[in-house]
């Protein structure tokens, strides 16, 4: 299994170089691949024994549970037969539904195989969390390829819509689904479903689960976005809203049921909202006329069947409901592909605009009436077999109104169903009582034969399961099995005479008798029957929350930074304050004043420097003061036995200054007096609060303590998880190495946002170098100290400077590499070299100027970036793809010559990640903030 997610991976990497050599025609050869898959997973169908199941397992995060755990048993065989085996008959379609022009179509191939390879993985991910993981990457898929046709506003709308309506349900599911893990014990769904949790909690964590599964399955009130995602090119619609995409919903339903059908609100929210979504998916069907409109409110209808039957909790009802879901993708997938031919060769899906279609196109006419037959339920498809299965096991065996209301849901629905199918075929390929063709179907080109086999072998499929239902029946029994009930009906295509086919007559009367009547029914609906449109609530809903968050931010948020910065701090101090008024607190403090002379003296610079601050109107002395407290708090790091916190802190401290100084060129000297004649008790009152209470709610923390701090284990854990002394670096680059890859990561958002802010339209790139042109001539006795220190205005060119910086400049990078190298084991790592290097760039740049700075580093800051990020991420995937846990590292010991024995630690590279990314970060600064500012805007 592992394999065919490499396989489906690495095809989908291929895919776009597939498609531009071979172009449309690469569809064929990518179709290969899960045809391949598919045989694999035939290979190892097995008999559906629950000892005979196969599982794998990749440790990926242990910690939190969050192993790559897949696990092929009965039902994830049976959808990754829908997943694979339709995905590959999709991909063929594809060689013929687009032109080798169609733009992007080498993306689309790629995201096409992605989701087949993701929706794989949903379906035999064993565990919750790794399961949520491919679930929201379905999710973001679906939303590439329904907007696909980007520069349309409907392709945008819809796709925008339905990522929105998934990932919110996928976020409640998300909750649910921690909730159900934790008070489970575990996160795999075998365990879950064996030993299934309960309480009030594992209730609402159903509950919660339930409204991802139905978002993702288009159940009311959350349908009107499979609808609106037919803008997308019809292989998409075939793929992701009748095969693949929306039955991850039903899959999951189906797979929790044996284990929390019985919880209390289980019952109400599967069967009401599945019957909701079977009537009024029916209802809308009726009403359209656009061919894809019907067979998507078609689908909404079927899914919530679906939901129902799988979600009733019993043997007969999952067998029925197993069988229908096979059926449904077959023949929704048929016509959602002939409604695609019939696009694509008369040039409209309109009802209206078409006539005399089956004489002219009779092999794609039968296709489609295979197919509807099966949709409506009728003999002898696998349709009619799986919906006279789902009416004998809802059929109630004592008087209970909610059991008589749900069969009459169904049935109506059954009624509707055939309604619209009937409606599809006859409007779609009848000749309407008119004399000749419509223009539309005059013009059209005759369909090629591959186009025409792809659909045509998905009905007969249906067909052919319907006549062997037995055999259907032995593929589906072994999941309803693991669902109580007597397990004594069998599917087959003859049952005898009795009310479930009763019921299947009155529907198939009923829904000729609607299709007669439509014109009517519409008319009626129309003056009548308002049952609103939740496509308008959505953008009511999404106006409405536009307009909270307008008046939330003009109140919070109105562009004053005073304003920001005071909410920012009221909100620190007052929460954690009156928590610790009204909560638990202890009542004994033990306070050490100082552990040497020099701290108290050290604070009382600091606090001087402080109080300056607040009463020096020139910007660059104020400024300076600041730097002092920053320089102060690193004397007391390196005091306190910190000497790598000291070193980091002295590092940030000069730079930031030369940050603050670059800034402040382009500001006055001197504050305006106006600025902060106002509001100046407020601001004391606030400052003198914050100063109070932080420390205060630090002495409570520190005392609340009552185990030993982990702190005390980690030098212990550095040496002999780590393979190194320093802690502190260890910890960055080991053993909490997660946190320091967001952390880079937010260094990088943070130079693009700085580079962003003063660039606007553009990046800036290179920092310009001196030019041959630009060197001035030189008589042969002059030392060039630094090359660009001559086109510096001689008022600010000083030789001392360039000096300084000529034989500084090496040194400190010498500097910046021992401490990178050190790190593991000394004070120092990537984050104090990246920061040294960066100083010694900025020495050049105050020396010589923009020009200079291109001289010592002329290479992107951007590139420096984005290989800083590529190396830390990729020692996370090398790690992940040796077996190891994520960002693991390993110790590699060697001889060299000269040098002696070298221990290696891999985390090295990782560090060298953070390095790069540091001084690209500085770099990027230098120019946006120093070099870019030189220039004109």
């Amino acid at each position: 299994m592992l394999a065919i997610l490499v396989a489906l991976a690495l095809a989908a990497l291929a895919a776009p170089l597939c498609i531009r050599r071979f172009g449309r025609n690469g569809f064929l050869l990518l179709a290969l691949v899960p045809a391949g898959c598919l045989g694999w997973v035939l290979a190892n169908w097995g008999t559906g024994q629950p000892s005979e199941d196969r599982r794998e397992n990749l440790p990926w995060a242990p910690e939190i549970g969050m192993d790559l755990t897949l696990r092929l048993d009965r039902l994830a065989a049976i959808m990754a037969l829908l997943v694979l085996g339709i995905g590959a008959l999709i991909l063929i379609y594809c060689a013929r539904y687009f032109t080798d022009d169609e733009p992007r179509l080498g993306r689309f191939a790629a995201e096409l195989v992605a989701f087949a390879g993701v929706m794989f993985g949903l379906v035999t991910s064993d565990n919750l969390l790794v399961l949520y993981t491919f679930w929201e990457l379905t999710s973001a898929l679906s939303f590439l390829l329904v907007g696909h046709y980007a520069e349309r506003a409907t392709s945008r709308r819809a796709a925008t819509q339905a990522l929105l309506v998934t990932t919110a349900g996928g976020l409640a599911m998300l909750v649910g689904i921690i909730m159900l893990g934790e008070a489970g014990g575990s996160y795999l769904l075998s365990d879950l479903v064996a030993n299934p949790p309960s309480g009030r909690l594992v209730d609402v964590a159903v509950v919660a689960i339930l409204v991802g599964a139905l978002s993702k399955s288009a159940v009311v009130p959350m349908h009107f976005w499979l609808p609106g995602a037919m803008a997308a090119p019809t292989p998409v619609s075939a793929y992701l809203h009748a095969a693949a995409m929306v039955k991850a919903g039903v899959y999951l339903v189906a797979r929790l049921a044996p284990g929390f059908a019985h919880t209390p609100a289980w019952q109400p929210t599967v069967v009401v909202l599945g019957c909701a979504s079977l009537l009024l998916g029916g209802w809308r069907a009726l009403q359209a006329y656009d061919l894809k409109l019907i067979l998507a409110f078609g689908t909404v209808s079927q899914l919530g069947l679906l939901i129902v039957l799988v979600g009733s909790g019993t043997h007969d009802a999952a067998l029925a409901g197993v069988s229908l879901m096979l059926a449904h993708a077959m023949f929704k997938a048929a016509l959602f592909m002939v409604v695609g031919i019939i696009d694509h060769t008369t040039g409209t899906r309109d009802l209206r605009k078409l006539a005399y279609l089956g004489r002219r196109a009779p092999a794609l006419a039968i296709t489609a009436t295979v197919a509807a037959f099966s949709m409506a339920g009728l003999p002898p498809t696998l349709g009619f077999v799986a919906k006279e299965a789902g009416l004998a096991a809802l059929a109630p065996t004592s008087p209970n109104l909610a059991d008589i209301a749900t069969l009459a849901a169904v049935v109506l629905g059954s009624t509707l169903t055939v309604g619209y199918s009937v409606r599809l075929i006859v409007d779609s390929f009848g000749d309407k009582h008119r004399s000749q063709p419509t223009g539309p179907v005059a013009t059209m080109h005759r369909p090629g034969t591959l186009f025409l086999t792809v659909p045509a072998l998905l009905a007969a499929g249906g067909l052919a399961a319907g006549i062997a239902a037995p055999w259907v029946g032995r593929l589906v029994e072994p999941y309803a099995r693991t669902l109580p009930g007597s397990g004594d009906y069998h599917l087959g295509l003859w049952h005898g005479f009795g009310l479930p086919l009763g019921l299947t007559v009155l529907a198939v009367a009923g829904g000729c008798a609607i299709y007669l009547s439509a014109d009517r029914i519409r008319r009626f609906s129309a003056r009548r029957l308002r049952i609103g449109n939740a496509d308008r609530a959505y953008d009511a809903v999404l106006s409405a929350l536009d307009l909270i968050s307008l008046q939330m931010t003009s109140t919070t948020q109105r562009g004053s930074v005073a304003l920001t910065q005071a909410t920012i701090l009221v909100t620190t101090v007052t929460l954690p304050s009156v928590v610790l008024l009204l909560g638990d607190r202890p009542h004994e403090l033990e306070l050490r004043r100082w552990d040497s002379p020099v701290q108290p003296a050290v604070g009382v610079l600091i606090l001087a420097a402080a109080l300056a601050a607040t009463v020096l109107r020139q910007r660059l002395a104020a400024v300076l003061c600041i730097g002092i407290t920053g320089y102060g708090c690193g004397v007391l790091f390196a005091l306190h036995g910190a000497p790598d916190l000291a070193l980091t802190q002295f590092l940030v401290e000069t730079l930031t200054l030369v940050i603050f100084v670059l800034v402040l060129r382009k500001f006055p000297a001197e504050l305006n007096p106006k600025s902060i004649a106002g509001h100046k008790v407020p601001r004391a009152l606030l400052a003198i609060t914050v100063g109070v209470c932080v420390p205060v709610l630090a002495i409570f923390a520190t005392a609340a303590r009552h185990d030993s701090p982990i702190a005390l284990q980690l030098p212990d854990a550095a040496y002999h998880l780590g393979n190194g002394k320093n802690v502190v670096n260890v910890l960055l680059v080991d053993i909490r190495a997660w946190d320091t890859l967001g952390e880079i990561s937010v260094l990088l958002v943070a130079a693009t946002g700085v580079a962003s802010l003063v660039f606007r339209s553009r990046r800036f790139g290179l920092a310009p170098r001196v030019t041959d042109a630009q060197s001035p001539p030189s008589d042969g006795d002059e030392i060039p100290w630094l090359r660009a220190g001559a086109l510096l205005d001689p008022r600010y060119r000083s030789l001392v400077v360039e000096v300084t910086t000529r034989l500084l400049f090496p040194t400190i990078m010498v500097l910046s590499a021992y401490f990178f190298f050190a790190g593991h084991n000394a004070p120092g790592g990537g984050f104090a070299g990246g920061l040294t290097a960066g100083l010694a760039l900025v020495l050049r740049y105050l020396a010589g100027g923009r020009y200079e700075l291109g001289e010592a580093l002329p290479v992107d800051a951007g590139q420096i970036l984005g290989a800083g990020l590529i190396c830390a991420a990729g020692t996370a995937a090398v790690s992940l793809l040796l077996g190891a846990p994520v960002l693991s590292s390993s110790t590699l010991e060697f001889e060299l010559p000269l040098i002696g024995s070298v221990k290696l630690v891999t985390a090295l590279f990782f560090d060298l990640g953070v390095y790069l990314i540091v001084v690209g970060l500085v770099l990027d600064v230098l120019r946006s903030l120093g070099a870019r500012l030189e220039t004109k805007q």
